[in-house]
C-alpha cells in the first residue's frame, strides 16, 4: 500500500467526522444557537483540556523542538507574506484585507485531531507547542490588517484565548515537573476525549459552501487557497529537510502547515465588518480540499 494511503487510512476517521457534522447540521435542524453553542464548549473548556493534559503527561525535549517551532515559523511567515499579493488582484480592500487571514491562519480544531491519530498524548503535546506560539503572531497580522484603530482590543483578546492560557499553564506545569493527581489526570482525559470528536462535530457544522462572487474573487480565493495548502506546506517540507529533521517533529510541523484555516477567521472578519461571506467560502471550501491535501503532504515527508 503506498503512503498516501496509509497516511489517508489513518486519518478517515477524523475526516469522516466533520462530513458527519456538516450532515447532522442539515438533517437535524437544530439550528444555529445549538451549534454556536457547541463550539463555546469546545473552544473554552474541551480543548483547553486536551492542551493542558496532553502538556503535563509529555516530558518534552525543548532542544528536540526547537527545529519544529522554527519550520511552523518559517512556513507560517511565508503564508503571510505571500498572502500580500492578493491585493494585486481586483478585489475591494476591505474584502482582500478579509480573506488575508486564511492565506496563514489554521484550524487549531484538526491539528490536534490529526496530531493525536498519528502519534497518541506526545503528538499531542507536539501540536499544542506550535498552536499555542503560533496563534499570538496568527491573531495580530489578521486583525492588524482589518483594524482600522488601535489594537487595545487585539491585546485583551489574547490575553483571554484559552487555548494560548492552557498551552502556558501546560509548559509551566512540564517546566515544573508537575504531577496532576491520579484523579484530575483521569477527568482530563475524559474532557480530551470528547474535544476531539466534538470540535470535528462543530468544523463540519460551520462549513458553507456557497458562490464566491465574480472572476476576480474567484482568482483571489484560488490564489489564497494555494497559499494556504501548498505554498505553506511546501515551504515547511524544505525547512524539515535542511534543517534533518524526523520522525514527529518532522511530522507536526508539515501537519500544522497544511492545515485549513480555522473558522475563527470567519467570526473575526464578521466582528470587524468585513467580508464575512467570502471569509466562509474559503474556510469551507480549504476544510473539504485539506482533507486530500494533508495526507499527500504527509506522505511526501
Amino acid at each position: 500500500m503506498h503512503a498516501e494511503s496509509v497516511v489517508a487510512l489513518a486519518l478517515l476517521p477524523d475526516f469522516a467526522l466533520i462530513l458527519l457534522g456538516a450532515s447532522l447540521r442539515r438533517a437535524l435542524h437544530l439550528g444555529d444557537h445549538f451549534w454556536n453553542g457547541l463550539e463555546k464548549l469546545v473552544y473554552y473548556v474541551l480543548f483547553p483540556a486536551l492542551l493542558f493534559s496532553g502538556l503535563v503527561k509529555t516530558r518534552i525535549d525543548w532542544s528536540a523542538a526547537a527545529p519544529m517551532i522554527g519550520v511552523a515559523t518559517g512556513a507560517m511567515a511565508s503564508g503571510m507574506l505571500l498572502g500580500l499579493g492578493a491585493r494585486l488582484l481586483p478585489i475591494s480592500p476591505m474584502s482582500f484585507a478579509s480573506q488575508y487571514q486564511c492565506a496563514f491562519r489554521f484550524n487549531s480544531y484538526i491539528g490536534l485531531a490529526v496530531a493525536g491519530t498519528l502519534y497518541g498524548v506526545p503528538g499531542i503535546a507536539a501540536m499544542a507547542i506550535v498552536v499555542g506560539l503560533m496563534v499570538p503572531p496568527a491573531n495580530i497580522a489578521a486583525v492588524w490588517m482589518l483594524a482600522r484603530h488601535g489594537e487595545a482590543g487585539l491585546w485583551r483578546e489574547l490575553a483571554k484565548n484559552p487555548l494560548i492560557l492552557a498551552t502556558l499553564a501546560g509548559v509551566a506545569a512540564n517546566l515544573a515537573g508537575f504531577q496532576p493527581p491520579a484523579m484530575l489526570l483521569h477527568f482530563l482525559g475524559r474532557l480530551a476525549e470528547a474535544a476531539i470528536v466534538l470540535g470535528l462535530l462543530a468544523v463540519g457544522a460551520g462549513l458553507r459552501i456557497v458562490g464566491a462572487g465574480g472572476a476576480a474573487t474567484h482568482t483571489a480565493a484560488g490564489y489564497l487557497l494555494a497559499v494556504k495548502l501548498i505554498a505553506m506546506p511546501a515551504v515547511a517540507l524544505l525547512l524539515i529537510r535542511w534543517f534533518g529533521l524526523a520522525g514527529i517533529h518532522a511530522d507536526i510541523a508539515l501537519a500544522f502547515a497544511a492545515l485549513p484555516t480555522a473558522s475563527s477567521a470567519y467570526i473575526l472578519a464578521q466582528r470587524m465588518g468585513g467580508d464575512g461571506a467570502r471569509v466562509a467560502w474559503l474556510i469551507s471550501a480549504g476544510t473539504l480540499l485539506g482533507m486530500l491535501s494533508l495526507p499527500l503532504w504527509l506522505a511526501l515527508r
